[in-house]
């Protein structure tokens, strides 16, 4: 007979947050950086694993709550980084994900964490500690993959290769050691993988 897989710690709360990811891609890009988020974390056990894993799981339901025309043209335009709908998103993002954390059993100090991060995850100029550190990391790890370039390159409306090469230039921003080397790894794997030498 054989055993039934474990259940996640996480599971219920990506059941309870899973209408909140069907806007700008989320259900993609959620968790393509939380398996990015676990790989952070193995490379640095000394972070939260539970603060962590629930911020990057959490850190973009805001965008529920924005029209997605706003979203493209005001969340990836000029200023990208400090539009409003960008802090919207943020305080969105705290106000949604404290339902669902009380709802799945996480206790007040849990909540208050992640909601710290989640504030000011994409405009607050400098990560506060290492918990911060890798939940930025890994909301950006997944750009870098084909599916990141794939996706996001229309949202900035660019060609695969010229969403590449604006990437090159990001590589250096991620937080980490770890985190800048898998970037550079997964870029040239997506170089090749799409070709971007040739079209």
């Amino acid at each position: 007979m054989q055993m039934p897989v474990p259940t996640s710690r996480y599971d219920a709360v990506w059941r309870r947050a899973e209408p909140y990811m069907r806007a700008r891609k989320n259900d993609v890009h959620v968790p393509l950086s939380f398996d990015w988020a676990q790989r952070l974390l193995d490379a640095h056990p000394e972070a939260d694993r539970d603060i962590v894993s629930l911020a990057i799981l959490l850190h973009d339901i805001g965008w529920y709550s924005i029209d997605m025309e706003d979203i493209i043209e005001k969340g990836f335009g000029p200023n990208m980084m400090q539009s409003d709908v960008r802090f919207l998103h943020e305080s969105e993002g705290v106000r949604l994900s404290r339902p669902v954390l009380e709802e799945t059993g996480w206790d007040e100090a849990v909540i208050l964490a992640v909601a710290e991060i989640i504030d000011g995850h994409d405009t607050r100029p400098n990560p506060r500690h290492l918990n911060d550190r890798l939940v930025r990391d890994a909301d950006k790890l997944w750009r870098f993959s084909v599916t990141g370039v794939s996706v996001a390159c229309d949202w900035f409306k660019m060609t695969p290769r010229q969403y590449a090469d604006r990437l090159e230039h990001q590589v250096a921003q991620l937080e980490t050691e770890a985190g800048r080397d898998w970037a550079a790894q997964e870029l040239r794997a997506t170089r090749v993988t799409l070709k971007l030498n040739v079209i």
